[in-house]
């Protein structure tokens, strides 16, 4: 055990302690006398030292000492019982400490660093402890207390976890401790007097890793835009770099994607998430993507047992996991026995009696007359209460969607596949085909088409030797969901399933079956309900209908065609959120193929919900994540392919159609589809281990290839000569690809390959592969795919700003960093109304149908008003009049009065203080002192009730799940495009300036007047406006006694009603606009011209990088600071 450092002296301690093992700093001693024969007068002179000086009457027998060269002074700073205890220990220090020592010039300062890493880990073990004891143990609230005061964020920051380590400055470390909370990582260190500090937001971590230096024999690198820290010498480096992972993932995708990617509901609560909770999220990650469940299922217990595997003939040993409608067990080693139950098969839970051989068993009894023993359950009667809990929950479910579906079955006479259609029609072919798009089939394709497909040699003995083959093995392991998975399946399925099994065993595998069982009748009522609907989903999948396996008859038959309309359709009413994507259709063909039309249905259902989440959307955010997990697979697995291909970016995105169609658009029909055989088995870890096989067999040639085009060919000419054993060549190369191919002298000749070799290889080379490891992966590479696509934001938002604007470049990327930590400073610290407003508010329609949407930052009011004060270039007065002149600037900029500001908008404001001329600058503030920008009650202005969404601009408001918004019709789309376009043109045209009145020119005095606070030239500057301010009332008299003269002449004549209200002045009833006192633009424009000290303060450059450098600096804490008081005041 670690030990708070103790000093002794070394000359003592030699005479007691015999030195182990020695370094240049640490020495691992034993007791005299410990391990040494019995009967030695040493041993015993020491022993009975011991017993008499000892206070406590015993000493422990082994120790590490830390030394400093040239002293006798030394430090204990661990002890142990035996010797592996302290070997642990000292090899620790050998691995994390000693290398970095060296740095150190001054040697006391190494005695000052070991001992505080020495306190750390004595702290964070403390810590560990108690937090196995008890939900709030006192040093955790000791460690928030510490952060609060060192880092001042507000107290809704919460804390989730910290460790004791170092952080890397150049080739010093700095002991601290990192704190890890819900939306930042935060170090802090005070060492030898210096004091380091900072904080990074999770929002800007763009990459982790583990990484190994001279000095560092291990660290975590955290990877920002503008730098990297590096943290090492933990006492759990696997435990601490997980944790940063899930933080960092969970974080980013709140942030950045949370229209996307969606969310475990306790984590859509930041301030619920706690180290447990981490832990058990990623626990429940690991067993959705293990046993391929439904995203909504919740884990409920995690129990060691042991389960009777008939075909092995003993008990398997591994872990039970149980869900809402599951229960699965996984051996010990993974993948070698998979068993799963759905809860909606069993029929019973019992417990058995217990003895010796078989401890504290139970019986789970299913429909099909069968039964599984486990054994050795602890807590094994309240395990069994609430299984039975759960199971007559789900009983009494499915009597009551039983009983409810047989007074509907009673109603509705009309069979289950056939749907109504219009019988008025006169024209035979019409009728036909009406009935073709609006009746299911009741049968896969491949037995109406089987014959005349093209590629089949008719070779029927193998198809019957694997039938007999997949038949003994339902006899050993178990027919349908529940079977025994083992490796013995995995061999039969790499020979390819039989056609006559192929949709049983996907339904199987894939559990389909499950959700086909549990909704009777709902693909039926989806069909209904999208019929006749036409927008976007329903025009891409018109538009792919025929590209999908053209060479197959099935497709070729309107037969095929309505049938994959329907499904297509249907899955697209039924998810909105996926609605359609290309490749939808590729897969769904083969599954057509196989597979009955309502079986095909919940086929896509598993593929796109559960299999491969988040591939199928506009973005393909999972398909990207997993190319980024193959980069480092390759990296990792083929370490010399890696080394001849410096940008393994080339080979990962050529493969993202591997991951994409299931290797079905690259690899012949025949070979493919026994591809998507193990994608069922495997899920995707076969499309990984595949993907490596394929670059491994082509490694020599692609390490010889010049450039990316000589390597996508490489890996063309391959896959197409990918057969199998039923037919003698590759049975569906393209002629025009075999003659560029032949003709191509650079792409080496490739022969033909087995599918089955192939498959059979990458479990072989590549099969340690687990689904553990791949979701870790997938955990980091979706914070560098997440991060990738919002750089890819910026740039848009960027290149439609720059022609705009003259801000260079570089100030405009830092103006918008800036813009965007507005926003998630209110995510991250605003109330729950706000944080959601702002969320809703980052989301735009990208197109008239509003089928899809894109990021788009906006700010409103309170956002603005921090900003504006951190980047208007003049010094101003009081908070109350930069926040008076704020709320003006916000009214002006929302021309659309939706109380939001786009940054074009924020943009091309900036541009006007820092980069125009003088009068423009002036015209702005002109216009902030004239309607809509002031109103006559500032106290309670009426741009305050503007509604918080707009009414003419979409926004997206999580609208029902099952709830789909129509499309309007084309015309009207057209009207409101040319309507839109019309008000651009408006804008465009730049409108004389109205004159403005005296309340309003004493306003706009009050803000020049503000303006000038501050400035070196303040008394100048204030006489000058005197004397402006002067002029300007002397013209506006002018002017108004001419008005007067002119309408006492005009008032002899007799006005009637209609033309006294035609010019009402701006709202106040009073007066018209020929008795007011008024002055225009170009006359104040004109008076503030005759002062040169005037003219140098609108036209004096400011240096705009260091009014934005100075923001960074103090938004973070400033806006944390009101957001705290606006919580406590409420």
């Amino acid at each position: 055990m670690w030990l708070k450092p103790e000093e002794v002296l070394l000359k003592n301690a030699l005479k007691l302690w015999v030195t182990e093992r020695s370094n240049d700093f640490f020495l691992l001693q034993r007791r005299r006398g410990h391990g040494e024969p019995t009967g030695r007068i040493t041993g015993l002179l020491v022993g009975a030292l011991d017993t008499v000086l000892d206070s406590n009457a015993r000493v422990t027998p082994f120790r590490i000492l830390l030394q400093v060269p040239g002293s006798q002074i030394s430090w204990v700073i661990a002890s142990g019982a035996a010797i592996e205890e302290v070997n642990k220990h000292w090899d620790w220090l050998v691995h994390n400490l000693l290398h970095s020592l060296s740095v150190f010039e001054n040697k006391e300062d190494v005695a000052s660093f070991v001992k505080g890493k020495v306190k750390g880990l004595i702290a964070e073990e403390v810590r560990s402890r108690q937090a196995a004891q008890e939900d709030d143990p006192e040093k955790f609230r000791e460690a928030l207390l510490k952060f609060e005061l060192h880092f001042g964020l507000p107290s809704s920051e919460k804390l989730v976890t910290y460790y004791s380590c170092c952080c890397w400055k150049g080739r010093v470390p700095r002991q601290g401790f990192l704190y890890l909370s819900i939306n930042h990582v935060a170090f802090y260190s005070f060492l030898l007097g210096k004091e380091v500090k900072f904080v990074i937001p999770w929002a800007e971590v763009t990459r982790l890793e583990r990484v190994s230096t001279g000095l560092m024999t291990e660290a975590i690198r955290v990877s920002t835009r503008l730098r990297q820290r590096e943290f090492s010498m933990f006492l759990n480096l696997e435990e601490a770099f997980l944790v940063i992972g899930q933080l960092a993932d969970i974080s980013v995708r709140r942030l950045l994607d949370s229209e996307g990617l969606e969310l475990d509901r306790v984590l859509q609560q930041p301030t619920r998430i706690t180290k447990r909770i981490l832990e058990e999220q990623a626990l429940r990650e690991y067993v959705l993507a293990l046993f391929r469940l439904p995203r909504g299922e919740r884990l409920h217990e995690v129990v060691s047992c042991s389960v009777w595997t008939p075909h092995a003939r003993c008990h398997t040993a591994g872990t039970l996991y149980t869900t809402d409608s599951y229960l699965c067990f996984s051996s010990r080693d993974e993948g070698n026995c998979i068993l799963l139950i759905p809860l909606s098969e069993v029929l019973s839970i019992e417990k058995a009696e217990s003895t010796s051989p078989l401890p504290n068993p139970i019986i789970v009894s299913i429909r099909t007359k069968k039964a599984f023993q486990l054994i050795e359950l602890q807590d094994r009667d309240e395990l069994v209460e609430r299984l039975n809990s759960r199971l007559r929950a789900l009983q009494w479910k499915w009597s009551m969607f039983r009983s409810r579906k047989g007074s509907r079955s009673t109603r509705s006479p009309t069979p289950y596949y056939t749907f109504y259609y219009d019988t008025g029609c006169s024209d035979e072919e019409e009728i036909e085909e009406q009935v073709l798009r609006n009746t299911v089939n009741s049968e896969a394709l491949m037995t109406a088409f089987h014959q005349n497909q093209p590629g089949t040699n008719g070779n029927k003995n193998m198809e019957q030797v694997k039938e007999r083959l997949w038949e003994d093995h339902f006899s050993e392991f178990g027919r349908g969901v529940h079977m025994f998975r083992t490796e013995k399946i995995q061999r039969l399925i790499a020979m390819g399933i039989p056609e006559s099994l192929r949709g049983e065993l996907w339904m199987t595998l894939s559990d389909a079956s499950s959700d086909l069982e549990s909704h009777q009748g709902y693909y039926i009522s989806m069909v209904q309900q999208s019929m006749g609907h036409n927008n976007l989903a329903t025009e891409e999948i018109e538009r792919d209908l025929h590209r999908s396996l053209p060479d197959h008859p099935a497709f070729q038959n309107p037969t095929g065609i309505a049938a994959l309309r329907r499904v297509l359709t249907a899955y697209a009413h039924r998810n909105p959120k996926i609605g359609y994507c290309q490749s939808m259709n590729i897969l769904a063909s083969v599954l057509l193929l196989y597979a009955k039309e309502e079986e095909a249905f919940w086929l896509l259902v598993a593929v796109c919900e559960r299999m491969l989440p988040n591939y199928f959307n506009r973005r393909v955010i999972g398909a990207q994540v997993d190319q980024s997990v193959f980069e480092e697979l390759i990296s990792e697995r083929l370490p010399e392919l890696a080394e001849h291909v410096p940008d393994l970016s080339a080979l990962s995105s050529v493969s993202l159609s591997w991951f994409l169609t299931l290797f079905l658009s690259v690899l012949p029909f025949h070979s493919a589809v026994c591809v998507v055989d193990c994608f069922f088995f495997h899920g995707i870890k076969a499309i990984f281990q595949l993907g490596l096989a394929v670059l491994d067999a082509n490694a020599a040639h692609l390490s010889a290839s010049t450039d990316d085009g000589q390597a996508l060919m490489i890996l063309t000419s391959f896959l197409d000569q990918v057969g199998n054993e039923e037919s003698s060549c590759p049975p569906s190369s393209p002629p025009a690809a075999e003659e560029t191919s032949s003709s191509d002298t650079d792409i080496p000749a490739v022969r033909h390959t087995n599918i089955t070799d192939l498959i059979n290889d990458s479990y072989e080379k590549f099969g340690d592969l687990t689904v553990q490891q791949i979701e870790r992966l997938r955990c980091r590479h979706r914070v560098q795919v997440l991060q990738a696509h919002e750089d890819m934001i910026k740039e848009n938002a960027l290149r439609l700003v720059i022609p705009d604007v003259s801000i260079s470049a570089e100030d405009l990327a830092a103006v918008y960093d800036l813009f965007k930590t507005e926003h998630f400073i209110s995510l991250y610290w605003g109330d729950s109304s706000s944080a959601a407003a702002a969320e809703a508010a980052a989301w735009c329609y990208s197109d008239l149908s509003h089928s899809f949407m894109e990021r788009q930052y906006r700010l409103d009011r309170p956002q603005f008003k921090s900003l504006y004060g951190l980047l208007v270039p003049w010094p101003g007065g009081s908070d109350q009049s930069t926040d008076t002149v704020a709320n003006r600037t916000f009214t002006l900029m929302d021309q659309d009065c939706d109380n939001l500001v786009s940054f074009r908008e924020f943009a091309s404001w900036l541009d006007t203080l820092y980069c125009e001329e003088l009068n423009e600058k002036v015209r702005l503030l002109y216009r902030l002192h004239i309607p809509p920008a002031l109103t006559e009650s500032e106290d309670d202005p009426s741009l305050m009730k503007s509604p918080l969404l707009s009414t003419n601009r979409p926004l997206c408001v999580n609208l029902p799940s099952g709830v789909e918004s129509e499309v309007k019709d084309y015309q009207e789309q057209l009207k409101q495009m040319l309507q839109d376009l019309a008000k651009e043109k408006e804008k465009d045209v730049e409108k004389p300036l109205p004159p403005m009145n005296q309340w309003e020119f004493i306003q706009f005095c009050k803000t020049l007047y503000s303006m000038f606070h501050g400035d070196p030239d303040e008394n100048d500057l204030f006489q000058a406006i005197a004397k402006v301010t002067s002029l300007v009332l002397q013209i506006g008299e002018v002017g108004h006694r001419g008005h007067s003269l002119g309408s006492e002449a005009a008032s002899q004549k007799q006005v009637t009603p209609g033309d006294a209200g035609v010019d009402a002045s701006r709202g106040d009833g009073s007066s018209v606009a020929e008795k007011e006192w008024t002055v225009s633009y170009a006359q104040i424009l004109a008076s503030l011209l005759t002062e040169q000290v005037l003219v140098n303060f609108f036209e004096k450059p400011v240096d705009l990088s260091a009014k934005i450098a100075a923001a960074k600096e103090k938004q973070y804490h400033q806006r944390a600071g009101l957001l705290t008081m606006q919580q406590r005041t409420r």
